[in-house]
């Protein structure tokens, strides 16, 4: 008699135990960490803004300066120099006096405010108007400024260090590294930062029927899907990726490859050939190379799924052993519910699981009794994208397409996945459904 059937979580749980903690961390340059996780803080080298600085063009005064300046009765000042973006001022602010500022160039000594170009007209030596008000300020320096507008002390300036105090961790142990935490680590000085290495994943398609996309099908063959979209998968999930190609249905030809594995990979990937047929080598050659741990879980599609553990040729620890089925939707999602968690934790990652909602069926479905299914469906959205709710919040949900384990087209077109508990096996439009996000 055979045994029953590993729920999901059984199988998470004794796949993830096998994963000691995340991988050891290297040191890369700030762009590189993009989706990576921090090993280490960063801390700020320096201020920010470093300095004092202009938040728009304009001109740096005093603001007592210009208290009474209105539209129809501006306030002349003589214009004593200028301060580029990237440059430090020569010369110092005084009564009756002010200097053109560019954005982001340091306040200049005696200033206490910034008064937009918008609010000025440059003038002659005897204050007549060169132009109209809110000229552009990159034209010759004009030796008279009409301030029409009063400001207060303060007005556009950045003060040095009101962002981030050198000294500060900006970025804390555990920071996943998005585009603004690297521009971040960047700006406060930042040349390198620690993460934890991406896991080394190398993928595997069998089967003598397989062939390279684009290659001659000849008679019986079938283009390999389960190769490139694993990879695919893999290179999502935040892995580096090994391509093992495509082993024919023979031990020999399995276990040279996923030999391979052993010494360039923390983790295999395999589709195909774990099953029962007389041509499912792929358990036989984990227990050649290793052991393998479970075999069978209670999912619909996917139910022959594999996983086990073999030594590094190194001999330094182990390396994870996944076997998935051939069918590319099956392949798909034991991926996604066994392979994509491993990959995240080895990873680092503080999530391990795609975000879950609350949906509601709009058609009907069917589902194998005993085991959880994953129907591949589609939200309905509104006109700028956003997903439709019932009245109670409910996404609503269509199938996405015909649910045979081999229907790429559904798949492609999905964008969650309905779960069907084990105990339902019919599922009337209407039903209340967990669902898993596959596009956060």
């Amino acid at each position: 008699m055979s045994a029953p059937l590993l729920r999901v979580e059984a199988a998470r749980e004794r796949i993830l135990g096998t994963i000691a903690g995340s991988l050891p961390a290297e040191t890369v340059e700030p762009v590189a960490g993009l989706g990576r996780v921090l090993a280490a803080p960063i801390l700020a080298l320096t201020d920010l803004p470093p300095w004092d600085n202009s938040a728009m063009d304009g001109y740096a005064l005093l603001a007592a300066d210009v208290r009474a300046a209105t539209t129809d009765r501006p306030v002349q000042l003589r214009v004593i120099g200028e301060v580029a973006a990237g440059s430090m001022g020569s010369v110092a602010v005084a009564s009756g006096t002010c200097i053109r500022i560019a954005t982001g160039a340091p306040l200049p000594s005696g200033a206490d405010a910034v008064v937009p170009v918008e609010a000025t007209t440059p003038c002659s030596a005897d204050g007549s108007p060169l132009g109209e008000r809110g000229r552009d300020a990159s034209g010759p320096l004009p030796p008279m400024c009409a301030v029409h507008e009063a400001v207060r002390p303060g007005n556009a300036i950045r003060h040095r260090g009101e962002d981030v105090r050198a000294g500060a961790i900006v970025l804390p142990v555990g920071t996943v590294l998005q585009a603004p935490a690297i521009s971040l680590a960047a700006g406060v000085g930042s040349a390198t930062v620690t993460v934890h290495r991406r896991p080394r994943v190398a993928v595997l398609a069998t089967g003598d029927e397989i062939r390279p996309a684009g290659a001659p099908l000849g008679m019986a063959g079938i283009p390999d899907a389960n190769g490139p979209g694993l990879r695919a998968m893999s290179l999502a999930a935040g892995a580096d990726v090994i391509d093992l190609g495509i082993a024919r249905d023979e031990l020999d030809d399995v276990l040279t490859r996923l030999r391979r594995g052993l010494a360039e990979a923390d983790m295999i990937v395999v589709s195909g050939g774990v099953s029962v047929g007389p041509y499912d080598v792929v358990k036989l050659a984990f227990d050649t190379i290793g052991r393998m741990d479970l075999w069978r879980v209670a999912v619909q599609p996917g139910k022959p799924f594999a996983f086990g553990l073999a030594p590094r040729n190194d001999g330094d620890g182990s390396v994870l052993l996944f076997g998935l089925p051939g069918n590319p939707v099956s392949s798909f999602v034991t991926f996604e519910l066994f392979v994509r968690p491993a990959i995240r934790r080895l990873a680092g990652q503080p999530r391990l699981y795609r975000p879950s909602d609350r949906g509601v069926l709009l058609d009907p479905a069917s589902a194998a009794a005993g085991r959880r299914a994953y129907l591949r469906v589609r939200a309905e959205r509104d006109p700028v994208g956003a997903p439709l709710r019932d009245a109670e919040g409910r996404v609503q949900l269509r199938l996405a397409g015909g649910q045979g384990s081999h229907m790429l087209g559904a798949l492609a077109m999905a964008d969650a996945l309905a779960i069907v508990p084990e105990e339902v096996e019919a599922s009337p439009a209407g039903a209340e459904v967990e669902l898993c996000w596959l596009d956060a």
